[in-house]
């Protein structure tokens, strides 16, 4: 099942909406097959599991990340497929959260006779699928939260330079994170400070529809996401007509989500995002806009990437802005951290717990 689940990672980014999987076939104790879900609309991992098994697919054990569909799809059914291989055993980490599933494929193999095996490191493969797992139980997109900042909190200094605050593994890293996200998202002043793509390009793999929260229409049209290839969307507030029109001319998306006090509804905005079939969102900054996130309880989890560099400053920019906890108790803390090194940068990544716990 590890073997799996390394397996089902390869398929980060390219599956969306489709969660990632990984199937290994055993026979007489040996790996006769192996395969995983490579892309949208493609082959699920059981199938390309049982092709390379072949006839030694008859009597052997199937090994899922996560329970085979029963239903007709891009694809056929995997339980089909699954039962017609011959396969004696079938173990699964956990069942699939889907309407059109959600248990059907494992009593569909059950009654066909193949013994079932469930819960087989199932928090490790609900971990891996976070982002189908959350779209599928509440309708809306997971929300991660990434910064890179350095040792005291900043990400830039007074004087508004940023780059590169963490080092050429950190950002690559980042382009990573960025590869398994549908949507990615920053707020006005991030576009008109550091003019970014917000694309992938230091990994292969698909770029992520481009978002940017600009509540008074402040971005310049001569923003370099306006021109690059992909979608980009600018959620605003009270923009000009004539600013709303010029973004239109350039295949830009323009959504007004006005929350009365001039700015983006953000508890209206994570809908509307959903609504484009898009499970998963990145914010990437700035310091307003994960304030803004953050005070709404909208992030489900957050990567800081933590330089060995120390900017200073009161008037450096701090990596989370907004008027902040009152008292040390209103802090935000996280749950289940995990740390790591990064080339000479440490990645931190936790879950926001409830406010006051």
């Amino acid at each position: 099942m590890r073997l799996a689940l390394e397996l089902a990672h390869k398929g980060e980014g390219w599956t969306n909406p489709n969660p990632i999987v990984g199937a290994v076939v055993v026979k007489d104790q040996k790996i006769v097959g192996q395969g995983y879900h490579q892309k949208f609309g493609g082959p699920h991992a059981e199938v390309f599991a049982l092709e390379e098994a072949g006839e030694q697919a008859h009597g052997a054990t199937i090994y899922v990340t996560l329970e085979p569909c029963s239903h007709y799809g891009k694809t056929p059914p995997c339980a089909d497929r699954i039962i017609a291989a011959g396969i004696r055993r079938a173990v699964v980490a956990c069942h699939d959260p889907n309407p059109l599933v959600n248990g059907q494929g494992i009593k569909k193999m059950h009654a066909a006779g193949i013994e079932i095996a469930e819960g087989v490191l199932e928090e490790e493969a609900r971990c891996a699928n976070e982002i189908f797992f959350t779209f599928m139980e509440t309708g809306l997109p997971f929300v991660q939260l990434k910064l890179a900042e350095s040792l005291d909190g900043k990400i830039a200094t007074r004087s508004g330079d940023s780059k590169w605050i963490t080092g050429e593994e950190a950002r690559t890293e980042g382009h990573c994170l960025r590869r398994k996200f549908a949507a990615i998202i920053v707020g006005a002043n991030t576009v008109i400070n550091d003019d970014p793509l917000l694309t992938v390009r230091h990994v292969e793999g698909p770029n992520p529809v481009r978002i940017v929260l600009d509540g008074d229409g402040r971005v310049p049209l001569d923003a370099r996401i306006f021109s690059e290839e992909g979608r980009t969307i600018v959620a605003t507030a009270v923009m000009s007509e004539g600013k709303e029109t010029s973004l239109r001319e350039r295949d830009v998306k323009v959504w007004r989500l006005p929350n009365g006090n001039g700015k983006v509804d953000l508890q209206a905005l994570l809908p509307r995002i959903a609504k484009e079939g898009l499970d998963s969102l990145l914010i990437e900054g700035g310091g307003e806009t994960a304030a803004a996130f953050l005070e709404s309880c909208l992030v489900d989890k957050v990567s800081f990437f933590i330089a060995p560099l120390i900017i200073g400053g009161r008037a450096a920019i701090p990596a989370v802005g907004g008027e902040g906890a009152r008292l040390v108790s209103e802090g935000l803390r996280l749950k289940w951290i995990k740390i790591e090194w990064i080339g000479e940068d440490l990645l931190l990544t936790g879950y926001p717990e409830a406010r006051g716990v």
